[in-house]
């Protein structure tokens, strides 16, 4: 038996020749070597050092690297984080709160580290503003795989959906992996991107890692487990603004009200006739699996959504929005669950609105000019939660959303830009007495949130 072995890559995989097994490899038959997924590569490098077993390494096959002329700039807790980050051998997941600058971090790793890096984000508009930071930052040029474009540079942003359609292509070509909003890369399929990367260096982001299937267990295998986290409430007054919270209950009107207690009741009345626990989310979907065959699931799931849906868009709510825009002249986030609503208050208060279906070109517009004063509120579903750089506001209104608390933590974020005297303002309105009003309870399992809120 050899005692020299040679390192390649194949499609995602690492393949091991000179037939000397390591504890990461399987043996491929086909073609007399050991093969194993690319993420494995780091550990492989490590365990043929501590063995003394010699070795040639031709795994990773960069793009030509571009000269690095900036220099990032950290305040303490993101260089904090950064050093527990490399500590750690450059593997690992940082929790900062939304607005903490996750960014600038991820772009002092590749300006210190100077390796290849593949940076995964959720959106396409995430994607500009990678880029436009890479560019300020760096003075280099990134290279963007989504929305079309399929330019592979030694810096590239790319959108997750498009680097899992490509990964096998571009597996050997990154030396550092940087996954934004890094929650999302646990979710089914995506979580192979990560596998077949053979990226040595990766960098999860996210203001929480929490998923509601709990996919985020994964994090040590692929990425790393949490090295460093800084809440809202850790880095308010001092780096970000300070903060109040305050929750509002409204009532459904009569009719509301009456047409809720009857959706309601068949719901319940399936659930119990059926001797059905709704307790979590796996009770939920194996209720929506028995809907596929069943008509009285079905129409009890149906009437369950047209039931929270009166919950989530009461009128109650409008007078109260209209009641808080009345002659102010706070700059306002207004966030709501579903479309509808969205445009239903554009509408009604004559206030631009973006959503998933605006262009990039108005939603750019949109929020230059409430950067600049001219838009005094903006309305939105979900599409400003996650990572946008959303201009100072002070004040958020919250009329529905889901029970996730990262939600909750994002479009608190989107009002912690710290200025001169600035104390942001939440509000959150629920109905009262209806499902709303547990959904609520559940956006609050968050501490740093739920603890540092003054709820009036």
């Amino acid at each position: 038996m050899s005692l020299f072995i040679r390192l390649t890559s194949s499609k995602g995989t690492i393949v091991i020749e000179g037939e000397i097994p390591t504890p990461y490899g399987q043996w491929d038959s086909r073609i007399r070597a050991y093969r194993a997924p690319g993420y494995c590569y780091r550990d492989i490098i490590k365990y043929l050092k501590r063995s003394g077993i010699p070795f040639e390494d031709h795994v990773l096959n960069p793009p030509p690297s571009p000269p690095i002329s900036g220099t990032i700039k950290l305040h303490p807790f993101q260089k904090e984080a950064f050093e527990r980050w490399m500590e750690n051998g450059g593997w690992g997941v940082l929790c900062i709160a939304t607005a903490g600058g996750k960014t600038f971090i991820g772009l002092k790793a590749i300006e210190v580290l100077k390796q290849s890096a593949l940076i995964l984000v959720p959106t396409l508009a995430l994607i500009d503003q990678w880029v436009e930071r890479i560019k300020e930052k760096l003075c280099i040029e990134a290279g963007v795989l989504g929305g079309g474009k399929h330019d592979i540079k030694w810096v590239t942003v790319s959108t997750y959906d498009s680097a899992y359609i490509h990964a096998e292509e571009f597996s050997d070509k990154f030396g550092l992996l940087i996954a934004d909003e890094v929650h999302h890369l646990f979710a089914p399929g995506y979580s192979q991107i990560a596998e077949m990367l053979v990226a040595p260096y990766r960098m999860g982001l996210t203001s929480t890692l929490h998923r509601a299937d709990m996919r985020h267990l994964d994090a040590p295998r692929l990425i790393g487990g949490v090295v460093y986290e800084a809440s809202h409430k850790q880095l308010a007054g001092t780096y970000l603004a300070p903060f109040e919270y305050k929750k509002v209950f409204v009532d459904l009107t009569p009719e509301e009200k009456a047409e809720y207690d009857k959706l309601w009741s068949t719901y319940k009345s399936y659930i119990l006739k059926n001797n059905l626990q709704m307790r979590s989310e796996k009770d939920f979907q194996r209720l929506i699996m028995l809907s596929a065959f069943d008509p009285e699931a079905r129409e009890a799931i149906l009437a369950r959504n047209r039931a929270i849906k009166i919950a989530l868009n009461s009128e109650e709510k409008m007078r109260f929005l209209a009641n808080m825009l009345k002659g102010s002249k706070e700059k306002t986030l207004i966030f709501t669950l579903h479309n509808s609503l969205v445009y239903a208050i554009s509408k009604r208060f004559l206030i631009p609105a973006i959503t998933y279906q605006t262009t990039e070109s108005e939603r750019r517009i949109v929020l230059s000019k409430f950067k600049t004063g001219e838009y005094r509120a903006i309305v939105t579903s979900q599409v400003l939660d996650e990572g946008i750089d959303v201009p100072d506001a002070s004040r958020g209104i919250v009329l529905s959303g889901t029970g996730s608390p990262r939600q909750q933590i994002q479009r608190l974020g989107r009002l912690l830009r710290k200025s001169d005297g600035k104390v942001a303002l939440l509000i959150e309105v629920v109905s009262r007495e209806t499902k709303e009003a547990e959904i609520s309870l559940r956006r609050h399992r968050k501490p740093d949130l739920k603890n540092s809120a003054r709820e009036r």
